[in-house]
């Protein structure tokens, strides 16, 4: 299967209770994914935005960073993060990410089933 851009959902909202609105472009449907995963999305985070904190009880999380920088809680931790970083969070823990740079903050975030 090939999924051209132009057929790649894109949604703006306010993800988990965190500051303004975040940019998700769903590269692969949770339907596609087979119940193996939830989520493969590019995420944009604008400039002081953020997704609110959540926890990761019968899946995991990775964020892989491709520009920008920001901040994550990260084992009651607050760590910078920028491109290149990868946030894996699992295991019940919690976590939120915030863009603190002066450009957008854009990573590919997947969630995988445990």
């Amino acid at each position: 299967m090939i999924i051209r851009k132009s057929q790649i959902r894109t949604e703006k909202s306010n993800l988990k209770g965190g500051k303004g609105l975040v940019k998700r472009e769903f590269i692969v449907e949770s339907k596609d994914l087979r119940n193996k995963a939830k989520l493969f999305s590019k995420i944009t985070i604008p400039v002081g935005n953020s997704i609110g904190m959540h926890d990761h009880v019968e899946d995991f999380e990775v964020y892989y960073i491709l520009s920008g920088k920001g901040q994550v809680l990260d084992n009651d931790e607050i760590v910078e993060v920028n491109e290149g970083d990868v946030i894996y969070t699992a295991d019940g823990n919690k976590h939120y990410i915030e863009n603190i740079g002066d450009e957008d903050l854009v990573f590919i975030a997947v969630v995988i089933n445990e």
